[in-house]
């Protein structure tokens, strides 16, 4: 498949000497209308690549806040169609700016993959995480993904072992996502010398960037993990930061956007501020 966005931001991030702010937040959270001025502030915050998680009722990889997030998403109307036209809104805007589909499986096969892959790619989607499907499964999205022209980003774990490595990332496209932890998004912080370890071992398999999440908070655990890898993903601190913004009805106020606009800004200085990217 020929270069994708996200190819050509993490290559020109490597040439300028530092990783990605990856950040991730739930289309529709806490409404369409807030959502899309989040998605639209993004970039200029300073965030390198955007994951939008697709609402799903039952989001078993994640913590609590992502949880709250989908169903604050889908209470308030929030569907593929909605999340894929949030995405072609945006496009009209930033040609420039990855943008990543993450999730499970189910609202894709509802949605059927035939037709979710062609939208997708007319509305301006780079990449999807799937998280539930594993590599024994590619046949099923990954494959048709990838013949599609979209990269298909695979976690790897701490118990990701050399064994399964190779299975992991047969397929895998645009960038590794590295969970530094283990247990559900924002349960734990990442320890950063350990990060680095598993970082260099997964790249002693694979030429691709690798991006590390699940725990990081702030600007300074940003930095750490800066040091080590190509990319820091932040999804639960974001989460938290808008839901704190809410009123007592969950809806959106005044400070929704600029809390998490802040928050990113913060992000993005500590990982600018790194000082370098992983060894090859």
């Amino acid at each position: 498949m020929s270069a994708t966005r996200i190819d050509r931001r993490f290559a020109a991030l490597k040439a300028e000497g530092r990783a990605a702010l990856v950040t991730f937040l739930t289309a529709g959270d806490p409404d369409e209308a807030t959502s899309r001025a989040i998605l639209a502030a993004l970039p200029k915050a300073g965030a390198d690549v955007i994951e939008l998680g697709m609402p799903f009722t039952d989001p078993m990889a994640d913590g609590p806040a992502i949880q709250a997030a989908s169903l604050r998403a889908l209470s308030a109307g929030q569907d593929m169609r909605k999340t894929l036209a949030m995405v072609r809104d945006f496009r009209n805007r930033d040609d420039a700016t990855p943008i990543v589909l993450m999730g499970y499986y189910n609202p894709i096969y509802v949605y059927g993959v035939e037709k979710f892959l062609a939208d997708a790619g007319a509305a301006g989607i780079d990449g999807l995480i799937v998280v539930d499907l594993p590599p024994e499964e590619d046949d099923e999205l990954c494959v048709p993904a990838l013949r599609a022209g979209l990269n298909f980003i695979r976690l790897a774990t701490p118990t990701t072992d050399d064994k399964r490595l190779p299975a992991v990332l047969a397929n895998t496209s645009g960038f590794v996502y590295y969970v530094s932890v283990t247990g559900i998004t924002g349960a734990a912080a990442p320890d950063a010398a350990r990060v680095g370890e598993a970082v260099a071992r997964i790249k002693r398999h694979t030429g691709l960037p690798v991006a590390v999440g699940f725990g990081v908070r702030n600007a300074e655990a940003a930095a750490a993990i800066a040091r080590g890898a190509d990319g820091v993903v932040v999804g639960s601190a974001l989460i938290d930061a808008l839901k704190a913004t809410l009123d007592a009805d969950g809806k959106a106020t005044a400070r929704t956007v600029v809390a998490v606009t802040d928050l990113v800004a913060q992000l993005a200085a500590g990982v600018r501020g790194a000082g370098r990217v992983a060894a090859e």
